[in-house]
């Protein structure tokens, strides 16, 4: 009789310095919870099955319940489009039929994830019709499940928000028409360079000025907010303000301060004034705003590149070198567009209706919340663009997350398992 086969020994838990609150960790982990021996045969689970597995399936079944989302569906349910469409994102699949045909060939392994191979027709469909807002939803519980320990304490917190163009083509010009040389759309997200996940995130027009929708943004009460020349609206910020929150923005070279207090800065520093002012808006004798009559920091930094920018916040007690330090992580948010872009598909849509293209980013950005997710639970892997990549090589492979650098061993008999001699 056969030995036995070993186990698992348990869950490896990260700290702080891959990007995730380890207290998360552990509780994502009980998604993956240790698995008692028993006689029953052993069964595989594929690296796409475990990395679903993070899903807050329970919330999802109540969006889709709430918006009716599979009333008089035959086939394609809610969940298997998302999983056929999660399947794309993190697999690399460029187009619906290359979805298709992937899926089709891994039909017996989709058994367990409570999904079908759908056809190209019928998700082609789904992806027009389904509400985008059922997967905005399962966006929104996910990073709650992902952050909560980092929400508590959203006095500590920094969000930086910004918005990054994406091009479509002339077929979505209907609904996303720019200009007479680009059709696109606008993502717009507030993202936290801490844990690097985004907490939120919205869809518009190109055309579309940004400021639309930070005026929709949630505000954390007590967090700090950096931003560039495209949230410029003293209205806005002064909403901030009343919130109890710090922003850090810059003043345009044409908005004129007065002074009222000079402070010291090093010498032969970066920074090389550091002022309080007030603002005096253009038309100031029409128009008003929050901060007419209150006092503001300007601090000017000089930066590699040998320019001067003119940064302005609310906070007037913090030193110098820490609110520029705050706006030098907005670059942050800029190598996160460029991350989506490269390594998800999120340039290259799979339809041309405007519930078709708010779909695929959302799914594109759960996907990058499961990918952040099972990198920062496992520790053979450092790079999260390496794990990406390993993922999508071995996506239906009976592996593991933690298994993806090495060899899958052979199986060993299970001790309940009758052996048969045919011959």
């Amino acid at each position: 009789m056969a030995k036995p086969c070993s186990r698992l020994s348990g869950w490896v838990v990260m700290d702080k310095g891959h990007g995730v609150d380890s207290s998360v960790i552990r509780e994502l982990a009980g998604f993956f919870g240790h698995r008692k021996e028993s006689n029953a045969m052993r069964h595989d689970n594929s690296l796409l099955h475990e990395i679903l597995k993070l899903i807050p399936w329970a919330a999802f079944a109540r969006s889709v319940k709430a918006h009716d989302a599979d009333r008089s569906v035959r086939r394609l349910t809610t969940k298997s489009q998302l999983v056929a469409l999660l399947h794309g994102q993190l697999s690399g699949a460029s187009s619906l039929r290359e979805i298709v045909t992937t899926m089709a060939s891994h039909e017996g392994r989709l058994y367990h994830l409570g999904a079908v191979a759908p056809k190209r027709s019928t998700l082609a469909d789904a992806n027009a019709l389904r509400p985008a807002a059922v997967f905005a939803e399962l966006f929104a519980a996910l990073t709650a499940q992902a952050h909560r320990g980092l929400r508590k304490a959203s006095a500590g917190a920094v969000r930086l928000i910004d918005s990054s163009r994406i091009r479509l083509n002339a077929l979505s010009r209907e609904w996303a028409h720019y200009d007479a040389t680009c059709d696109g759309v606008k993502l717009h997200v507030v993202y936290d360079p801490h844990a690097a996940v985004p907490v939120y995130f919205a869809v518009s027009p190109a055309r579309e000025n940004d400021l639309v929708q930070a005026r929709s943004i949630p505000i954390a009460p007590g967090a700090t907010y950096v931003f560039d020349l495209g949230y410029y609206s003293f209205s806005w910020w002064g909403t901030l303000d009343a919130a109890g929150c710090r922003f850090v923005t810059r003043l345009r070279k044409n908005s004129p301060t007065s002074v009222v207090a000079e402070r010291d800065v090093l010498k032969d520093g970066p920074i090389i004034s550091d002022r309080i002012v007030r603002v005096r808006g253009r038309l100031a004798h029409t128009r008003k705003h929050p901060f007419r009559d209150r006092d503001l920091r300007e601090i000017h930094v000089v930066i590699e590149s040998g320019k001067t920018l003119r940064l302005v916040t609310n906070d007037l007690t913090s030193p110098a070198e820490v609110i520029a330090d705050f706006y030098q992580a907005r670059w942050e948010i800029e190598l996160f567009f460029r991350w989506i872009k490269q390594t998800l598909r999120i340039t290259k849509f799979l339809g041309t209706s405007e519930n078709a293209v708010r779909i695929q980013i959302a799914v594109a950005l759960i996907a990058y919340l499961l990918i952040r997710i099972a990198h920062a639970a496992q520790t053979a892997i450092d790079s999260p663009l390496c794990f990406a990549r390993l993922v999508r090589a071995n996506l239906m492979h009976f592996k593991s997350i933690h298994d993806l650098m090495r060899q899958r061993p052979r199986n060993k008999d299970h001790p309940g398992q009758m052996e048969l001699s045919l011959c």
